[in-house]
């Protein structure tokens, strides 16, 4: 055992302080831009119509997924933008102990209870990922690391430099905390107005229900398929969709803002293509189970006047729930789906359903998302020289 320059019991195999200060410091910045890239790719998920993350690798591991969840937004703002909030914010008060002396380093007991504060978070989001999401992102993780790291290495330095007991840390810390009333005032005024000015003022750009559709068209084609934008339209765009399909609903938020920016100029025509091997002969094995059924719901709910209402909705819901009750989703909207009931009415909508399907068929579509544009098909997506094509013209 030896004493360090305060005369503080060093125990063997203690690092220098600097060390753990900057060790600290590198895991916060790695948190730090680590939020950064998923702000960036949050949006990037909703409004870059080519943009797939590097981490969507799987049904079970991909970033997109989480990132177009319900889950991922707290309180108006991507939770991603809270974390880098957050750890500039650890960051700051984390600078209040660079010039200090071992033995004084009152900052670490807050400095533990808020790392500890970002572990719980990261439980209980981790938990979502797995029971609801039922997927996790790769970059999440990280930022799951990177608290369970900081409360780690703030335990330690309490544990190794603060030798007063927690009790008395606590009553040492308020005491630090009084003699800079004004900079404590300051930081906790700076973190509420900037909690304020996010929950006001961030722009809510992945809901797509605000776009929609007060001031856009809306009708049925001479062949019976619901359209929406322009009733004398420069280009025509036909989208096969299946409502479990994740690009799918990528595309379906895309188009229809890229349709309210264009009302004048663009008509989207929706078909079905669900990839449900009960009904779709190019599937052979068990995948979408009950897309089916919920295109039958779309094509009826067409007959009612109600299709882009009941498009949107089973969109949104398909990502967030194991199990669709599609009474309480017509009830949403209003419909009344008894008529459903009645196997004349069932086979009429079933038929309209396999006209789409093989139509789609004969077109080449193998999957979902498919266009059709200037009897040119596209999969996936529309490339960005046709949008271009599109928007620019008159």
């Amino acid at each position: 055992m030896k004493k360090d320059e305060d005369g503080i019991i060093k125990k063997d195999g203690r690092l220098p302080f600097p060390i753990y200060f900057w060790m600290v410091a590198a895991i916060t910045i790695i948190g730090l831009f680590d939020a950064v890239y998923l702000t960036i790719s949050h949006y990037r998920v909703h409004m870059d119509v080519g943009y797939m993350s590097f981490c969507a690798i799987s049904k079970a591991l991909n970033c997109d997924s989480v990132s177009q969840s319900q889950y991922a937004i707290f309180l108006k703002v991507p939770l991603a933008v809270w974390g880098a909030v957050g750890y500039a914010f650890f960051l700051i008060l984390l600078m209040f102990a660079k010039n200090q002396k071992p033995s004084g380093q009152r900052i670490w007991p807050l400095l533990l209870f808020i790392a500890g504060l970002y572990s719980f978070i990261s439980i209980i989001l981790a938990l979502i990922s797995s029971v609801y999401i039922k997927s996790y992102c790769l970059m999440c993780i990280l930022i799951f690391g990177v608290n369970f790291l900081l409360f780690y290495f703030a335990w330690i330095v309490r544990k190794r430099f603060d030798i007063s007991g927690l009790k008395n840390s606590v009553i040492m810390e308020a005491k630090f905390w009084r003699g800079k009333r004004s900079t404590g005032g300051l930081l906790v005024f700076s973190f509420l107005m900037t909690s304020f000015l996010l929950i006001s003022y961030y722009p809510a750009y992945w809901d797509y229900s605000t776009i929609m559709t007060a001031n856009v068209e809306s009708g049925v084609t001479d062949e019976g398929h619901p359209w929406i934008g322009a009733v004398d339209p420069i280009y025509t765009i036909t989208e096969f969709t299946d409502y479990q399909c994740f690009q799918c609903k990528k595309m379906h938020s895309y188009m229809r803002l890229f349709v309210a920016q264009h009302p004048k100029h663009i008509r989207l025509v929706h078909r079905h293509f669900p990839m449900d091997h009960t009904i779709n002969p190019i599937v052979k094995n068990p995948y979408h189970i009950g897309s089916a059924k919920m295109a039958l719901v779309a094509i009826y709910s067409a007959t009612k006047g109600k299709f882009w209402e009941m498009n949107d909705m089973l969109f949104k819901i398909a990502r967030q729930k194991d199990t669709i009750n599609i009474k309480e989703i017509s009830d949403m909207i209003g419909l009344d789906m008894s008529d459903l009931a009645d196997p004349e009415i069932k086979n009429i909508i079933l038929d309209i359903l396999m006209t789409d399907i093989n139509y789609g068929i004969s077109l080449g579509l193998a999957g979902t998302p498919g266009y059709l544009v200037d009897e040119k098909v596209y999969n996936g997506q529309i490339p960005p020289e046709i949008i271009n094509k599109i928007t620019q013209a008159k």
